[in-house]
């Protein structure tokens, strides 16, 4: 993290200091550029205006006299500017300062033809031993078609250098101030821009170590702030995937103890029986007990196999149900019918309770028969004494089918749990009931698949309701 803090803030100084950099640049050589022409161009008209200023003094003849001379060196001065005149052939006749030496030297004729035709001229001229560049213009000397030559005018660019200087210094202040100030800002948006990014690479190698639960504090709404979204809606779907995944490894190992248990049990009392029955150590008269004792092992281990494969269809959404309009009536006498010897023996009374007219229920006959022999049975077997009811009604939209019973309860706690594989309530009270601990959890899943739903009332010592709705056939014929 820290290369990559470098090399974020490496690109952005020196991304930061070129635009700055190229862009004040850009703006000096501007300015350079148009404050010197116009330097130029306002001294050159100005020196225009002071040409046919000059003019009109001297151009009623074609010589320069004492009183011109004295013109001349009048306008130097107010001017501030050299005078030179010449003649029609080219020739300096006449400056405004006495100690010049230029009298009798020529002008280039391309100036002499312009200023013959009436022209005016314009040249920068630089002269040996001044520091400034000087500017010169010619106009010409006499007047409307009579023209005698030319008046040239020699002015300075004073406070040009200067000028240039100043603005050389200004860019290289708002230079360094540029630097600096994108120094600072590079800092600045740097730290804004590592530091979430720190906060996520951190949050980030906690989520891969496992640590799901890990969340990114990052409220802004740009860019880094939709990462940090992201990364916390990823941790929040890995910390699902996780939690799930953990419950599916606690019910595989709570499957495989508790199928290993239910299983070992039948096994290590059948092998007992045959090691003896083999060694001959049981009487004739006593081995049909030993037999009676394996087979109900057996039936039993079938019936554990028989839930264990239901459940896992269940499970796996492999049922499918064979929905149709059944009398629930018929089906309740005939589980009543098939658990009464089995109560009776118990000094337990079956008891059917029919609220009718009934309506049909939209099921499969077949699966809601398991549903309540599942749930006789139980009732049956925690039943001691006293009586089990078994009531049907109309119940809106839904069959209600209960069945209560006055056996010894189920805590609040256990009826949280009683919907699990394997769990059994009787454990630690009542050895001599032997069950799957799958019946339950085959109940609620088939009466889920029947897109109906179950409930459990139960209280110590004073017995248990379970109340089942399945889906009925309305008027009109529709489900």
């Amino acid at each position: 993290m820290l290369g990559m803090n470098k090399s974020i803030f490496r690109r952005l100084i020196l991304s930061y200091m070129f635009t700055i950099v190229v862009g004040i640049g850009i703006v000096g050589i501007l300015m350079f550029y148009f404050a010197n022409n116009y330097i130029y161009s306002a001294k050159q008209e100005e020196l225009l205006r002071k040409g046919k200023t000059v003019n009109a003094y001297i151009q009623e003849e074609a010589i320069i006299d004492d009183e011109k001379q004295s013109k001349l060196e009048f306008f130097d001065h107010s001017y501030n500017a050299r005078i030179w005149v010449f003649d029609q052939e080219g020739k300096i006749i006449a400056t405004s300062t006495q100690e010049e030496v230029f009298i009798g030297k020529s002008v280039a004729s391309s100036i002499v033809e312009r200023v013959l035709q009436g022209d005016d001229a314009v040249s920068r001229l630089e002269f040996e031993g001044l520091v400034e560049p000087m500017l010169s213009v010619v106009v010409p000397w006499g007047k409307q078609d009579h023209v005698y030559g030319g008046i040239i005018l020699h002015s300075p660019l004073t406070g040009l250098s200067g000028f240039i200087m100043k603005i050389r210094e200004m860019f290289l202040w708002a230079t360094l101030f540029g630097i600096l100030f994108s120094t600072v800002m590079v800092s600045y948006l740097s730290w804004t821009i590592s530091r979430p990014l720190q906060q996520i690479d951190r949050a980030a190698s906690r989520i891969g170590m496992g640590n799901y639960d890990e969340r990114i504090q990052i409220k802004s709404e740009d860019e880094i702030g939709d990462l940090a979204h992201t990364i916390n809606k990823m941790a929040e779907k890995l910390e699902i995937i996780e939690v799930e995944r953990q419950k599916l490894d606690n019910l595989r190992s709570d499957f495989l103890a508790n199928i290993s248990h239910e299983l070992r049990t039948p096994l290590t009392t059948m092998q007992g029986f045959l090691e003896a029955l083999q060694d001959g150590l049981i009487e004739e008269e006593g081995r049909q007990r030993y037999y009676d004792v394996m087979y109900d092992e057996t039936i039993h281990m079938n019936r554990l196999v028989d839930d264990l494969m239901d459940l896992i269809k269940l499970e796996n959404k492999e049922i499918t149900l064979s929905k149709y309009p059944i009398d629930i009536k018929s089906i309740l006498e005939k589980e009543k019918f098939k658990f009464e010897k089995e109560a009776l023996d118990k000094y337990i009374d079956i008891k059917l309770n029919l609220i009718e007219p009934l309506p049909k229920a939209y099921s499969d006959p077949v699966r809601l028969e398991q549903i309540i022999n599942n749930l006789l049975k139980n009732a049956v077997k925690f039943t001691e004494e006293g009586e089990i009811t078994i009531s049907a009604q109309e119940d809106g939209e839904y069959l209600l089918l209960s069945v209560q019973d006055t056996g010894i309860g189920i805590s609040d706690l256990d009826q949280e749990l009683i919907w699990e594989r394997f769990y059994k309530v009787d454990r630690g009270r009542s050895k001599k009931n032997k069950g799957t601990g799958l019946g339950l959890a085959i109940v609620k899943k088939l009466v889920e698949l029947h897109e109906g739903k179950i409930t459990v009332q139960s209280e110590i010592g004073k017995g248990t309701t379970f109340k089942i709705w399945i889906p009925s056939v309305v008027e009109g014929g529709t489900y």
